[in-house]
């Protein structure tokens, strides 16, 4: 672990960072958000449906993605588990950086499945594909996003997973349209957030999102999202999971 830490660092001294992509210009999808100049420092100002979006943690943080304690903290194996994953399934991870949960969930689904790590920063994706050749992981694909899509083909996803990710997207609405968009009929979609809800979470309030939040964005009627459960297992973290209606 300790060679593959270092192969990542130094590969991103030597990356250039890539700014924000712009908002979407139409007037529907601006009049979904809002701005303020009083704000929580560690986020951007912008709102969506009560919610600051948080600033995105950059190709710079890897260390503290792959920092040895985080599955004491996580729990991440028991992660792995709550997502009832199986052999041959399809699954992206939303927001993978440095592929910390790609690579378990890509050994579950193997021999035939795949995970689709997906990410916004090419640092993160490169860094990706140095962490699989390392490890000998050959059924995880890196697939470069957007802030509004993250590039999945029609139908074609057994489960979505967004670890830690969801609250920092720039455009929140449109990018879990794409998402859905990506899943096949009955295809599942976990958000793992930090529980706001408990003030003894030691991250900051902006990194952390409620049920209630998660629900009331999620269950949008043109998003075709139906809740499954909600999975309070993990010590810091809920696993909130809803499923694609099928088409009437």
């Amino acid at each position: 672990m300790l060679k593959i830490l270092q192969s990542l660092c130094l590969l991103l001294v030597c990356l250039p960072v890539f700014g924000e992509e712009p908002a979407v210009g139409d007037a529907k999808a601006k009049s979904r958000y809002s701005y303020r100049d009083d704000h929580d420092p560690n986020g951007l100002g912008k709102f969506y449906m009560g919610r600051e979006i948080a600033r995105v943690m950059g190709h710079q943080g890897i260390a503290w993605l792959e920092r040895p304690e985080r599955e004491e903290e996580e729990r991440l194996s028991l992660l792995v588990e709550c997502l009832q994953l199986k052999p041959g399934m399809v699954v992206a991870d939303i927001g993978a950086g440095t592929g910390v949960i790609s690579v378990r969930m890509a050994n579950v689904v193997a021999p035939d499945g795949k995970v689709l790590a997906v990410d916004i920063q090419k640092e993160m994706l490169r860094a990706l594909e140095i962490k699989c050749k390392e490890l000998g992981v050959e059924n995880v694909q890196p697939v470069l996003g957007t802030t509004q899509s993250p590039n999945l083909s029609d139908d074609s996803v057994d489960l979505a997973v967004m670890v830690d990710v969801y609250h920092e997207f720039n455009l929140p609405h449109e990018m879990l349209q794409a998402i859905v968009k990506g899943l096949k009929p009955g295809g599942r979609i976990a958000f793992v957030e930090y529980r706001k809800e408990d003030p003894t979470v030691p991250i900051k309030e902006v990194h952390k999102m409620s049920e209630v939040q998660v629900k009331k964005e999620a269950l949008q009627p043109e998003l075709g999202l139906e809740w499954v459960e909600t999975i309070e297992k993990l010590p810091r973290q809920h696993v909130i999971i809803f499923a694609k209606k099928a088409k009437s």
